[in-house]
C-alpha cells in the first residue's frame, strides 16, 4: 500500500498502484487536479488543459481500454511547440495565437496509443528560444524554472502531472529538470520521431521528457520507440554498477559557482568509493570550443526554418530577432565548418575515451537564477547536444540555501539504453541522488 499523496506517485509507482489494486486511476487523476487547483495560480505550467470534467469524461468513455493499457488513462504534459490535434499549439509565440493543429504529433500519438492521455499544453518560450513565458519555479516561485520546457518541467516538478513531454535544442530539458530538481532525459538526435514538433536547428533538435524516475523514463522511451506492450519487467531489473564515469568539470564548458563545483566533487568521492573509476577529461579547450559551434549552427539553420516568422519581426521578441539577424549573417562557410568541428571533437572524445559508461558534467552553472526576465544560461549544455549525444539529468543534490542542482550523465550516440542503465544505478546507489 502506498504511502505517498497519489499525485506525487512517479508514473511506474502508479502504475504499478493501479496493478495491485492499491488505488485507482480516477483516485490518481483526481489527486492531480487538486494540486493543479492548489497551485496554478502561483506556478503556471499551463498554455491549456482539460478541466477535471472533460478528462474524467475522456477516462470514462474508453475506461476498458485504459485499465488495460500500459499507462492506465493517467495525465501526461505536452510542450506547447508539439502537436495536439484536440488542443492549440501557440509555440509561446502571439504569430500563432489559436493555432489548431490537424493532427497529433507522432510522439502524441504514441503516447495516446499506450493509455496515456495529454491533459494539456506546458507553457514555452517563444519558439522554445530564450523569450521566457510566464512559468515559475515551484522549488521557488520568484526563480526562472529555466527554458525553453518551463512548464513541463515545472509541472512534472509539483505532482501535477507524473510525466510530461519536451524538447531540446540547446538545452530545453536539461536544465529545467536541473532547476526544478526532476528527472530530464533528451534522446540522441534523430532517436525519435519530430514528426509534428517545432522545428528549430534540425541539427541539434530532440524529443525528451521529464519524469520523477529514471524508471519512468525507460517506460515512456519504450512506448515512444513503439516497442511492443509488457510488463514493467526489465525496467525493474537491477542495473549493473557502472565501471568508469569520466568527469567533465564546469570549467571545461563554462562558468559554474561554487556550489555546482562542491556538488561535482563530492559525487567523484563517492563514486570512487564505489570502486568506479573516475577519470577526469582534459578537453583542451576543444568542449568549450563547442559552445560557440552550437550557436553558429542554431542561429543558421533558425533563420532558415522560420522562414515565415521573420516576415513578421515586428510581433517577435527583441532576443528572437537578435537570433535571426545573427543567422542572416552567417555564412555556409561558417556553418559547415561549426558540423566539422563537432564532428572532428566527437571523434575525438571517444577515441580518447573509448570505454568510459558515462560522463558526469554539471547540467546548469548552478542553481535557478532569482527573477523570471531569462531562463539562466544554457552552455552546460550546448556541447553535447552539439553532438547529438543522449543526455539525462539525475536530481537530489541542493545548494546551501535549498535550491536544486542538478547534474547530467551523457552517453554515446544510440547507447539511451546503457546511458539509462548507469543513470539508474548511480541515481539508487549515490547519497544526495537516491530515490
Amino acid at each position: 500500500m502506498t504511502t505517498k499523496p497519489l499525485n506525487q506517485l512517479s508514473l511506474t509507482e502508479a502504475i504499478n498502484a493501479i496493478e495491485l489494486g492499491d488505488t485507482s486511476a480516477e483516485a490518481i487523476i483526481n489527486a492531480c487536479y487538486d494540486q493543479i487547483d492548489a497551485r496554478e495560480p502561483l506556478v503556471s505550467a499551463w498554455q491549456y488543459s482539460l478541466t477535471r470534467e472533460q478528462y474524467l469524461q475522456a477516462y470514462r468513455a474508453n475506461e476498458e481500454f485504459y485499465k488495460n493499457s500500459r499507462l492506465k488513462g493517467l495525465p501526461v504534459g505536452v510542450k506547447d511547440t508539439i502537436d495536439t490535434a484536440s488542443m492549440p499549439t501557440e509555440m509561446g509565440s502571439r504569430l500563432h495565437a489559436n493555432r489548431q493543429p490537424a493532427d497529433d504529433a507522432s510522439c502524441v500519438a504514441l503516447i495516446q496509443q499506450a493509455g496515456g492521455i495529454v491533459l494539456g499544453k506546458t507553457v514555452t518560450t517563444e519558439f522554445a528560444y530564450f523569450q521566457p513565458g510566464r512559468t515559475a519555479n515551484p522549488k521557488h516561485l520568484q526563480h526562472t524554472p529555466g527554458g525553453s520546457s518551463s512548464g513541463s518541467a515545472a509541472a512534472v516538478a509539483d505532482y501535477m502531472v507524473p510525466a510530461s513531454l519536451g524538447s531540446q535544442t540547446a538545452a530545453s530539458v536539461i536544465r529545467p529538470a536541473a532547476y526544478c530538481g526532476t528527472v530530464g532525459y533528451v534522446g540522441s538526435c534523430g532517436e525519435f520521431s519530430s514528426r509534428g514538433i517545432q522545428p528549430l536547428a534540425q541539427s541539434l533538435d530532440s524529443l525528451g521528457f521529464f519524469a520523477r524516475s529514471v524508471d519512468d523514463i525507460v517506460l515512456l522511451r519504450s512506448v515512444l520507440l513503439g516497442n511492443p506492450a509488457t510488463a514493467i519487467g526489465a525496467d525493474t531489473e537491477e542495473p549493473v554498477k557502472p565501471t568508469k564515469v569520466l568527469l567533465c568539470p564546469g570549467s571545461n564548458v563554462g562558468d559554474t559557482d561554487a556550489d555546482m563545483n562542491a556538488a561535482m566533487a563530492d559525487l567523484a568521492v563517492q563514486l570512487q568509493h564505489h570502486g568506479i573509476e573516475t577519470p577526469e577529461l582534459d578537453s583542451c579547450d576543444l568542449i568549450s570550443r563547442l559552445v560557440g559551434n552550437h550557436e553558429t549552427v542554431m542561429a543558421y539553420e533558425v533563420y532558415r526554418n522560420l522562414a515565415v516568422e521573420r516576415q513578421y519581426a515586428d510581433r517577435l521578441s527583441e532576443s528572437f530577432r537578435g537570433l535571426l539577424q545573427e543567422g542572416e549573417s552567417t555564412s555556409r562557410a561558417d556553418y559547415l565548418a561549426a558540423l566539422s568541428n563537432i564532428a572532428i571533437t566527437t571523434r575525438w572524445l571517444w577515441h580518447l575515451h573509448p570505454d568510459v559508461d558515462a560522463i558526469l558534467a554539471p547540467a546548469a552553472p548552478g542553481a535557478a537564477p532569482q527573477g523570471l526576465g531569462s531562463t539562466g544560461k544554457p552552455h552546460m549544455s550546448r556541447p553535447w547536444q552539439a553532438m547529438g549525444l543522449p543526455v539525462i539529468t539525475l536530481p537530489g543534490l541542493s545548494n546551501a540555501a535549498g535550491l536544486p542542482l542538478g547534474v547530467q550523465l551523457i552517453g554515446k550516440s544510440r547507447d539511451d539504453d546503457e546511458l539509462l542503465q548507469t543513470a539508474r544505478w548511480i541515481h539508487s546507489h549515490i547519497e544526495g541522488l537516491s530515490c
